[in-house]
C-alpha cells in the first residue's frame, strides 16, 4: 500500500496537530530578509500551493523550514517540535527545483532513488529487504517502475522529476516539500506529474507544493497561499482564491528562473552533502 511508502501522512488525521506551524517567522540569507511575519498551520492531509512572482520569497519560505537559509526571528514548529531541536529529517520530504538530474555522476534510477533511503537505514548503510521493498515501491508509485535500472540522465525532465519525487518517497515522509515541480517540462509531462501527486493526495499525504502555475494541481489543491513583496498576500481555501485572483495575483507571463539568493547549505541536516543529483554551486538559488 501506498500508505507504507509516505510514512503515517495518510493515517487517520482527526483532530491531529499541525505538521508545519509557523509564528511571526522570518526568513532570509546573511541577516537579510526575504520573507516576513509568517504565521501559517499546515495540517495533515492540507494540499496547499505557494503562489507568487519571481523574488516574492515563496521559495525562501519553503527552504526556510528545512532549514536551508537563515530563520531571523519568530517561531517555527515542526511536528509540535521547536525547528532548531528538531532531528527527525526523514519525516520532510523535499523535491528541490531541478531542470535537470546532473550528467556528471553515472548512476541508475534505481541508485538515484535509493539515496532518499539513506535516512532510514543503519550506519553501516546496508540495504535490507525493508528498504529494496520500499525503493521498489515508490518507483511504481511515480510510474516508472520499468525505468529502474536505467541511467538516469536518458530520462526526459518530466521523468526526472518523477525520479526526484520517488527520492523523496523513499524516506517514508509525513509531508512532501516541492519547490516548482512543474518548471521547464512539457504539458505532456506536467499533467503525469499531476497524475503522480494525485494519486498521493488520494492517500491523504500532505503536499507543500512552491509553483507559477497551479492549472496542473487545480483539481487536488485544497488551500492556496500567495507570496508577494516578502509577506503572505493571501492565505485561504482554493475556492476563495479563484474568486479573487485578480486582488490577490499578480500574474507574470514569463518562463521561471531560479529567483532567490543563493545559500551554500544545499542538503538538509543530517543528509548527505552531496551527490548524484547536486551538480555543484549554482550561481543562484
Amino acid at each position: 500500500m501506498l500508505v507504507s511508502t509516505v510514512g503515517a501522512a495518510a493515517a487517520d488525521q482527526a483532530g491531529a496537530q499541525p505538521i508545519i506551524s509557523l509564528r511571526t517567522a522570518t526568513f532570509g540569507y546573511d541577516e537579510r530578509p526575504v520573507i516576513s511575519d509568517v504565521t501559517l498551520d499546515v495540517s495533515p492531509g492540507e494540499v496547499v500551493v505557494v503562489l507568487g512572482p519571481n523574488g516574492s520569497g515563496k521559495s525562501t519560505l519553503v527552504k526556510g523550514l528545512l532549514g536551508l537559509n537563515d530563520q531571523l526571528s519568530g517561531e517555527v514548529d515542526l511536528f509540535g517540535v521547536p525547528r532548531a531541536r528538531f532531528r527527525d529529517h526523514a519525516r520532510m520530504g523535499y523535491v528541490p527545483q531541478r531542470h535537470t538530474l546532473s550528467g556528471s555522476v553515472r548512476a541508475t534510477v534505481e541508485e538515484i532513488v535509493a539515496t532518499g533511503r539513506l535516512v532510514r537505514q543503519s550506519w553501516l548503510g546496508r540495504q535490507s529487504a525493508t528498504d529494496r521493498q520500499v525503493i521498489a515501491r515508490a518507483l511504481e508509485v511515480v510510474g516508472l517502475g520499468d525505468r529502474a535500472g536505467i541511467d538516469v540522465s536518458t530520462l526526459s525532465g518530466g521523468q526526472q522529476r518523477r525520479v526526484l519525487i520517488a527520492r523523496a518517497l523513499a524516506s517514508q515522509p509525513d509531508v512532501l516539500l516541492m519547490d516548482e515541480p512543474t518548471a521547464g517540462v512539457d504539458t505532456a509531462s506536467q499533467h503525469v506529474l499531476a497524475e503522480v501527486l494525485a494519486r498521493l493526495a488520494a492517500q491523504g499525504v500532505t503536499m507543500l507544493i512552491v509553483t507559477h502555475e497551479m492549472e496542473a494541481f487545480s483539481d487536488l489543491v485544497t488551500r492556496v497561499i500567495v507570496v508577494d513583496g516578502g509577506i503572505i498576500a493571501f492565505d485561504g481555501p482554493t475556492a476563495t482564491f479563484v474568486e479573487r485572483r485578480v486582488d490577490v495575483l499578480h500574474e507574470h507571463h514569463t518562463h521561471h528562473h531560479d529567483d532567490e539568493p543563493h545559500d551554500d547549505r544545499s542538503s538538509l541536516p543530517g543528509a548527505p552533502r552531496s551527490g548524484p543529483l547536486d551538480p555543484g554551486r549554482r550561481p543562484r538559488d
